[in-house]
């Protein structure tokens, strides 16, 4: 029988990945490209939208040209991109100002605001979400506010997959139905924009995409696109999904017990649920799963492997330099040769505040325990350490909360290195399995592809098929315990530095720099 295949494109935080993937899901062929996000003050994070979805079209062209196939050979393509990023655009479609990131923080006074119109348990209730900024409606409101010029122009607010689908050539602005979630204005209950929400905050419906199913097919290539992206003019747009509603999928949480784990840029922990849930704790995020009609329960961390990649780049740039191999490899060989705890160090990873379950954005990075002891590779360990426990953080706030966790599937570039698998397995304590297609997203989005032309009957059905375990790792008791030493440590750390205000007091002073 003749293979059949589709186009995924992920279109992350600090770059874009396409593949050409076949139904049975082995991927044929690969691109990637790089890009920035630019920090114009402290706490604020925006992206060039244009430079983005460019270089997510390379990688399109690239894969497709590897392949080696007739690009009409090619099914159709869907996209996974990152969240909660507000695109801001005219009536003609243009760009108003940059993308304003999932990242940015600079929206504290828009939240109060909301606070003043809805309580933040409302808010919860309403919208699966904690109050926070994190969410695209107080980027919306701090541009009305604060770029009033800019805010006459605007028609539409838009997400990345959003945008890159209408340049592609989609019919309209077309948002998945899990991503619209993030835009902190969508009830994930009755699946529709909040009216409450709208009216108190004196916004329009219209100025929203229209919310479609993952899988929606929404339009062809154009013929202008289809010159950039190598694919032939008219191969279907379907809609594909946020990056980790489609990492979920990607990875085969399409069933209760199952939890995925992805350490990017930044981190999430996603739990598939087929009822309606409220978390009680009011801490963790819920959204519609890509599979319509059910939900995610979701566990946000700002910074995870980007932390480690901070730590590459500015502590560990000797061993960047003169390793003569990958770096990553040379700090995988000196955290194997540290022992579990690094010495007593501990490291709170809130480089990039804290969200899920503190929600703190005046959360910083914090070191502690440091001694003249302790050495680069200490560091290393006590880094690698420090993301894992934020992760167990929210994989103890979900279980709390009543969601059976039973077995976890840990994805990313992270999955490369076997001591952080382990480490996985023995801080979570709990079994952990890799899969033989480590960037599930992009699997998710070649997945909602397929969808979107029939080859499957639905995107459960489709994960059965494209999803394959590689490796399964389980808990060693020894390193449990110590960990949970740890752990329990890390929590007091986090309370004392809270309590007293330390946090609050190291944000005020960096706002003035």
């Amino acid at each position: 029988m003749a293979h059949r295949y589709v186009v995924g494109l992920d279109i992350g935080t600090t770059g874009a990945k396409g593949a050409v993937i076949r139904l049975d899901g082995k991927v044929v062929s690969a691109a990637y490209r790089e890009y920035i996000c630019v920090y114009p003050r402290p706490n604020w994070v925006e992206q060039d939208v244009e430079l983005i979805v460019g270089q997510a079209v390379e990688c399109c062209r690239e894969a497709v040209q590897k392949s080696g196939l007739d690009p009409a050979a090619v099914l159709s393509l869907a996209i996974s991109a990152q969240r909660c990023c507000a695109v801001f655009v005219d009536r003609q479609g243009g760009l108003v100002r940059p993308m304003i990131s999932w990242q940015d923080n600079r929206t504290h006074e828009e939240v109060e605001e909301i606070r003043a119109s809805m309580s933040a348990e409302e808010f919860y209730d309403t919208t699966g979400m904690p109050l926070t900024t994190t969410w695209i409606v107080s980027k919306i409101m701090w541009v009305r506010k604060h770029e009033p010029e800019n805010w006459k122009r605007v028609a539409k607010v838009v997400q990345l997959q959003d945008y890159a689908l209408k340049t592609l050539g989609a019919e309209d602005w077309f948002d998945d139905v899990s991503d619209a979630g993030f835009y902190g204005l969508w009830n994930p209950y009755s699946f529709e924009w909040s009216g409450k929400l709208l009216s108190a905050l004196a916004l329009d419906k219209s100025l929203l995409p229209k919310p479609s199913a993952s899988g929606t097919r929404v339009g062809g290539v154009s013929a202008a696109a289809a010159e950039r992206c190598g694919l032939k003019a008219g191969t279907p747009l379907c809609v594909g999904a946020g990056d980790q509603n489609s990492a979920a999928i990607g990875a085969g949480i399409v069933h209760k017990g199952f939890l995925s784990v992805s350490l990017g840029t930044g981190g999430l922990a996603a739990a598939y649920l087929d009822t309606p849930f409220r978390d009680p704790n009011r801490k963790a995020m819920v959204d519609n799963h890509a599979v319509y009609g059910k939900w995610q329960l979701e566990g946000l961390q700002s910074g995870a492997a980007g932390v480690f990649r901070w730590f590459r780049d500015e502590i560990a740039a000797l061993e960047k330099e003169k390793s003569g191999k990958n770096v990553y490899d040379r700090l995988n060989e000196m955290i194997a040769a540290t022992p579990p705890g690094a010495k007593g160090l501990v490291l709170l990873p809130y480089l990039a505040s804290a969200t899920t379950p503190r929600w703190n954005p005046h959360a910083r990075g914090t070191l502690l325990g440091l001694t003249f002891a302790h050495d680069r590779a200490s560091l290393a360990r006590c880094f690698m350490e420090g993301i894992t426990l934020e992760v167990r953080d929210m994989v103890n706030s979900m279980a709390a909360s009543g969601i059976p966790i039973e077995q976890v599937r840990i994805l990313g570039g992270a999955t490369k290195s076997e001591l952080w698998n382990q480490m996985q397995a023995d801080v979570y304590n709990r079994p952990v399995e890799t899969l033989k297609m480590t960037d599930a997203a992009l699997m998710g989005a070649a997945l909602c592809a397929a969808v979107g032309v029939g080859e499957f009957s639905g995107i459960a059905e489709g994960a059965e098929r494209m999803v394959q375990v590689d490796k399964k790792y389980t808990p060693d008791p020894k390193k449990v315990g110590l960990y949970d030493e740890i752990y329990g440590i890390y929590c007091l750390a986090y309370e004392a530095l809270e309590e007293k205000g330390v946090f609050q007091a190291l944000a005020k002073l960096q706002a003035g720099y």
